[in-house]
């Protein structure tokens, strides 16, 4: 119960983080990345302010043994740049731009805007859902 309820509490806080610095604003966004139009470099801000934290956070956190709430540290096991990393972040950004938004923003939004949030859940979830079909079709012999 103590994680659901930090969970929850701290979630709330980065979605209010969201919500006050204009992430969960998809024209605010759009301008972001408009980079040879009217450019808001705002959010660039609000980047690097998180990864300030970020980092600092970081180095702080590790250096305990273990995290407060869970027996061990879940860390990324793989750091090699591949096909598929570069494909899928690119399609990632290609979808932010569209939408004005990325998921985490998009939880934020959704009390606010149901259905706009509801719609880019469902293309989401397809992306998902496309992804996992890939994968399968990879991963089984092709029927020649």
């Amino acid at each position: 119960m103590r994680q659901l309820l930090t969970a929850f509490l701290i979630g709330s806080f980065f979605g209010g983080g969201l919500i006050v610095s204009g992430m969960t604003n998809p024209a605010k966004v759009v301008a972001f990345l408009d980079l040879f139009g009217a450019w808001d470099p705002s959010l660039a801000l609000v980047m690097g302010g998180a990864l300030g934290v970020t980092l600092v956070g970081y180095r702080l956190v590790l250096r305990r043994g273990s995290p407060t709430l869970a027996a061990q540290f879940h860390m990324p096991d793989k750091t090699e740049i591949t096909r598929d990393l570069v494909l899928g972040s690119t399609l990632f950004g290609i979808g932010w731009g569209l939408a004005g938004l990325c998921p985490g923003p998009a939880v934020a939004v959704l009390p606010m805007a149901p259905v706009q949030g509801l719609v880019f859940f469902a293309g989401l979830y397809g992306g998902v859902l496309a992804y996992q079909f890939t994968r399968q079709r990879k991963a089984s012999p092709s029927a020649a």
